[in-house]
């Protein structure tokens, strides 16, 4: 299950579109919300063990890195192998605590209390998964904190009482500090009540094999679409904001392998996405063409 968990135009509440909007991504549902297919992962490191101790301890989980380098496919894939639910929150400047712990609606005559997705996945012991936490409102982190310690307790201000958390759940976030350093970043106080693990882009075999698997692309085509990343993840000097990650290549291996031009396909899946200033674009494309 995944939810941005905002309701559009909360000043003008509408019950209809709320309750749709409560039934098809907030209401949980064990079938529903465990992981069927395998997701492909490929282990880097000793990721998956420290997962799979830390989630033994009921200990907090953090993932770092840039955008791209498999955080999210990596709790989907973990989540399946652990048999548990995955409820997935995407964070944004928008995201507060009410929409995570749950609010009021009026319904009728009465007033009625939904949860959200936090709520949920407490009771329920789901592993819950906050994308990209450090975009989120500070009232998420206050409301997670009581979380992340030996109390494993969930308060809610607004029905005063508090949740032991279910002996299942887990609580991961994710968030990228090199796009965020300086604007958003998460407090030591914050990072410490977490076990951390940082994510990165894969050396060139593993990035060319993923690619492969995830897409069947020819090998030949793998490695060339791997080597125009590494050369523009060398090119500091371009001031991009992100660089070429492993899910640009991904879509352009998917476009190519679907029939699409070579060259076209990295351009509108590789190039297009990472800037829009226009000398870049055609420095980016020439480049890629001359290596594909």
């Amino acid at each position: 299950m995944k939810t941005n968990c905002q309701p559009k135009n909360s000043g003008d509440f509408n019950l209809n579109k709320f309750k749709k909007y409560i039934m098809k991504e907030v209401v949980f549902s064990p079938n529903k919300n465990k992981i069927e297919e395998v997701p492909y992962y490929k282990p880097i490191a000793k990721e998956v063990e420290v997962f799979t101790h830390s989630y033994k301890q009921k200990l907090p989980f953090l993932l770092k890195g840039p955008t791209g380098t498999g955080k999210s496919r990596f709790i989907e894939y973990i989540a399946h192998e652990l048999g548990k639910e995955l409820i997935t929150v995407s964070c944004h400047e928008e995201t507060s605590s009410t929409d995570l712990i749950g609010r009021y609606i009026i319904k009728g005559a009465e007033t009625t209390w939904i949860d959200g997705p936090l709520t949920i996945a407490v009771k329920n012991g789901a592993i819950l998964y906050l994308d990209e936490i450090a975009e989120a409102r500070p009232d998420v982190i206050v409301a997670i904190h009581s979380l992340t310690d030996h109390r494993r307790e969930l308060f809610i201000d607004k029905l005063g009482k508090t949740i032991r958390a279910h002996k299942d759940f887990m609580l991961v976030a994710s968030f990228n500090p090199g796009y965020q350093r300086g604007f958003k970043e998460l407090k030591p106080s914050t990072r410490q009540r977490f076990v951390a693990v940082s994510f990165d882009y894969p050396e060139a075999k593993i990035e060319t094999e993923i690619l492969v698997n995830e897409t069947s692309i020819k090998e030949s085509d793998a490695k060339k679409l791997v080597n125009i990343a590494n050369k523009i993840r060398n090119l500091t000097e371009l001031g991009l904001t992100e660089t070429v990650s492993t899910r640009l290549l991904v879509d352009a291996a998917k476009l190519i392998e679907s029939g699409l031009p070579k060259r076209l396909a990295v351009h509108v899946a590789v190039v297009e996405p990472l800037t829009d200033d226009l000398e870049v674009i055609k420095a980016l494309k020439d480049l890629c063409d001359l290596m594909i």
